[in-house]
C-alpha cells in the first residue's frame, strides 16, 4: 500500500509498504480524505516541538471500515467513520478523573506515532467515532477542528444569552464562532486580518466581522454589541496583540478562553487580569464526547464546513499540498489531501 511519509521537514517521501492489518480489538480503516491543519504547517517547517522525523502525518481524516478484528463488535465493514488521534497512559492524574486529554504521557498520532496518510490504516475500535451516512469525506475530515471548538467552547461555561468575541477567522475560530452560535450565544464577532477568512465567516453566518488593523476592537465591540459589551472571548489567533486586545476590552469579571497555539512566552497584563478579576482559561485539544457533539453539529447543518473547503491534492502531491498553503497565506481555510 502507498505511505507518505516526512523524512525530515519539507521532504515527503512516497513509499510502498506492506498492507496494515487489523489485530485484536482494532479495526482496518481505508482512508479516503485528510485534512491539513496548522499543527501540520508547524512539522512541515520543522518548528513543531513535539515531533521526531521520520514521521507519517495525518490525524484529521475520514475513512471506510474495510475489516474488523478480533473482538470488536458493532462495527462492520463500509461504516463511514473517523477517530481520536491521542494516545493516553490512562493511569495518571488527568487520566484518572477523565481529563485524558491532558494526559501527563499524551502521544498524538500524526505527530510522535504514525498518523493516517496510508491507504489502510489500523486503530483500536474505542478510538472510532461512528459517522452518518449522509456524511462527505470533507465533513468526516472536518470532524477533528469541529471537535476542537465544541471542547473549547465548552471551557467558558454556560454562552447562552452572552455576547461573545472570537479573535481569528482561520479555521479553528470559524469553528468556535459557530460553535458559540450553537451553545446559545446572543451575539457573535470575529475578529482576522484577513478579508478572505472574514469573507468565509459570512458565508457560514456568523454574526458580525471586524477587519483587525483597520478597526479598533473596542471600536467594534461598541458597533456590535453596544453598551451591553461582552464578557467571553476566544483566543484563536495565537499572538500577543490578539490577546492584549482581549484582556483590555472584555469586560469585568469576563472569560478568555486560550484556543491558539502560541510559539513563545507573550507577556500578558496580569495586573489587569486580576483587577478586573477576569477568567484565563485553557483549551487543549478534546475528549470523545466533543466528536459526538461535531458530529451531532455537522449533521444538523448548524455547523457549515462547505464554505472552508480551498483545495484538494491527490496523496501523490502531498508536498504540493503545503506549498500551496504557503502560498496562499490566509486566502487558504482547509486543504485536503485525497486518497
Amino acid at each position: 500500500m502507498r505511505q507518505a511519509v516526512m523524512t525530515a521537514p519539507g521532504a515527503i517521501e512516497m513509499r510502498n509498504v506492506a498492507e496494515a492489518r487489523a489485530g485484536k480489538g482494532q479495526v482496518l480503516l481505508r482512508i479516503t480524505r485528510i485534512g491539513v491543519c496548522g499543527s501540520d504547517v508547524h512539522v512541515y517547517h520543522g518548528t513543531h516541538p513535539f515531533v521526531s522525523y521520520p514521521v507519517v502525518q495525518g490525524h484529521e481524516f475520514f475513512g471506510v471500515v474495510e475489516a474488523v478484528g478480533a473482538g470488536v463488535a458493532g462495527i462492520r465493514p463500509g461504516m463511514k467513520v473517523t477517530a481520536t488521534p491521542q494516545e493516553v497512559c490512562g493511569a495518571c492524574r488527568p487520566c484518572r478523573r477523565g481529563h485524558y486529554n491532558v494526559c501527563e504521557n499524551l502521544v498524538v498520532r500524526g505527530f510522535k506515532s504514525p498518523g493516517v496518510a496510508q491507504d489502510l490504516y489500523a486503530t483500536e475500535a474505542e478510538k472510532l467515532v461512528v459517522l452518518p451516512d449522509s456524511f462527505t469525506p470533507e465533513q468526516g475530515a472536518f470532524v477533528e477542528p469541529v471537535a476542537v471548538a465544541a471542547h473549547a467552547s465548552g471551557r467558558a461555561g454556560t454562552l447562552a444569552g452572552r455576547n461573545v468575541v472570537v479573535l481569528g477567522a482561520g479555521p479553528i475560530g470559524n469553528f468556535v464562532a459557530q460553535a458559540a452560535r450553537c451553545r446559545g450565544a446572543k451575539s457573535v464577532l470575529i475578529t482576522d486580518l484577513s478579508d478572505e477568512r472574514l469573507a468565509v465567516a459570512r458565508r457560514v453566518g456568523i454574526d458580525a466581522v471586524s477587519k483587525a488593523g483597520e478597526e479598533r476592537l473596542d471600536d467594534a465591540v461598541d458597533r456590535v454589541f453596544g453598551d451591553e459589551g461582552f464578557d467571553v472571548a476566544f483566543e484563536a489567533a495565537g499572538n500577543e496583540a490578539a490577546m492584549d486586545q482581549a484582556i483590555t476590552t472584555i469586560g469585568k469579571g469576563g472569560t478568555i478562553v486560550v484556543v491558539g497555539v502560541f510559539g513563545g512566552k507573550p507577556p500578558i497584563d496580569m495586573a489587569r487580569v486580576g483587577e478586573h478579576e477576569l477568567h484565563m482559561i485553557g483549551s487543549m485539544m478534546y475528549r470523545h464526547e466533543d466528536y459526538d457533539t461535531a458530529v451531532e453539529w455537522i449533521a444538523a447543518g448548524t455547523i457549515r464546513t462547505g464554505p472552508l473547503e480551498s483545495r484538494h491534492f491527490p496523496l501523490e502531491q502531498y508536498t504540493e499540498a503545503y506549498r500551496y498553503i504557503e502560498e496562499q497565506g490566509a486566502q487558504s481555510m482547509k486543504v485536503f489531501v485525497d486518497l
